[in-house]
């Protein structure tokens, strides 16, 4: 259950495979079922979830009630409301599970355990973050500039299997559109082609 979590952080850092093995005691392994949360607006958020296998979703609901996901979560990737995580906060996200999915749970306190037990898995959080600010700059510039049918070509280029595994309602949230609009931008892709 640990390889896409070795992957990540192989990618980014060497570790030993005694450090992996190591580095695998912090983490608790947890399955989830389609639709079940893992962590609802408003309460405290205790864990950073490492995903395994399934997508998760970060949202959060405005005074009508409506949606707007923040993140999507694949296969290797990180999932948090960090600002609860790290400060002990109320959060501000619900995240869901899209698909039945496999997560490796780390508490914050587990989490500081581990960066001082294994420095490397310090930088290895730190690329993380690094990258991950870089993607949330990249997010909000083309929020604010880019045209309905270049936020969802970029995002169909950038991740192939979404339109495959994640309902259109929740595309179109993602990207700020209506439902209607992410529809009628799909179709004169089609229509181009």
């Amino acid at each position: 259950m640990y390889e896409q979590l070795a992957k990540s952080i192989g990618e980014k850092v060497a570790l030993t495979a005694a450090e992996f093995d190591l580095c695998k005691t912090f983490f608790i392994p947890k399955k989830i079922r389609k639709k079940q949360t893992l962590l609802l607006e408003g309460d405290v958020c205790t864990y950073n979830a490492f995903i395994e296998k399934g997508i998760l979703r970060s949202y959060t609901t405005d005074a009508k009630g409506n949606e707007h996901i923040i993140q999507f979560a694949f296969e290797g990737w990180w999932i948090t409301d960090l600002s609860s995580f790290l400060m002990g906060e109320n959060s501000t996200y619900t995240i869901e599970a899209i698909e039945d999915s496999e997560l490796l749970l780390l508490t914050a306190a587990a989490r500081e355990e581990l960066m001082n037990a294994l420095p490397v898995f310090e930088r290895y959080q730190r690329l993380l973050l690094e990258n991950a600010y870089i993607a949330l700059q990249a997010r909000v510039n083309s929020a604010l500039t880019a045209t309905a049918e270049e936020k969802y070509t970029k995002l169909t280029i950038a991740y192939p299997d979404i339109v495959a595994r994640v309902p259109q309602h929740m595309i179109a949230s993602y990207l700020g559109l209506t439902p209607e609009t992410l529809s009628r931008v799909r179709k004169q892709i089609t229509l181009r082609k």
